[in-house]
């Protein structure tokens, strides 16, 4: 209902509105600098030919102007453009490892990258067992860059509970 009515009035009026516009004056150029009005009636009072010149059309300009075309294309990118519709798989695969999460819509993932699943996992093998599972031997077992692992190692740890005993005989023992 709302449409309707902006629709009625934005046509309101329209060609009254159209023709008003159309025969309105051409806009005049903007005034010029009140300091400048002195030099250009001096300068014009020393040339007058410069007035003629001024506002007389060049037809040799002209016709440069109606020749000349510009044809701009982009540049050609040194990144190879693939089809939408295919998708570039990576060359090398390796297997998931830990099949116990039930992880049936991923078969493979390219060298190089984990799933949340195993860096979860990394994690915590490296949390609890530090000098079993280092930087080196993560990097080798999942086949990633040494630098990747230690920058993973450092920046991100694994959700951790701490339960704190009671300090006091009066607190409610957990269940």
């Amino acid at each position: 209902m709302g449409a309707a009515v902006s629709r009625a009035i934005r046509n309101f009026n329209l060609e009254n509105r159209a023709e008003r516009e159309i025969s309105k004056m051409k806009p005049s150029p903007a005034p010029r600098h009140p300091s400048t009005k002195s030099l250009l009636r001096e300068q014009l009072s020393h040339h007058p030919e410069i007035k003629g010149e001024v506002a007389r059309k060049d037809d040799k300009l002209l016709s440069f102007l109606r020749d000349v075309y510009v044809d701009s294309k982009d540049p050609v990118s040194s990144v190879k453009v693939t089809d939408a519709g295919k998708r570039q798989e990576p060359k090398e695969f390796r297997l998931v490892k830990g099949q116990d999460f039930n992880m049936m819509s991923i078969k493979n993932i390219p060298k190089g990258k984990i799933s949340i699943v195993e860096a979860l996992t990394l994690l915590n093998n490296h949390k609890l067992y530090p000098e079993t599972w280092t930087a080196e031997k993560i990097a080798e077992e999942y086949c990633l860059e040494q630098k990747d692992v230690k920058s993973l190692l450092k920046y991100f740890v694994t959700f951790e509970v701490k339960i704190i005993p009671p300090e006091d005989k009066k607190a409610i023992p957990s269940k």
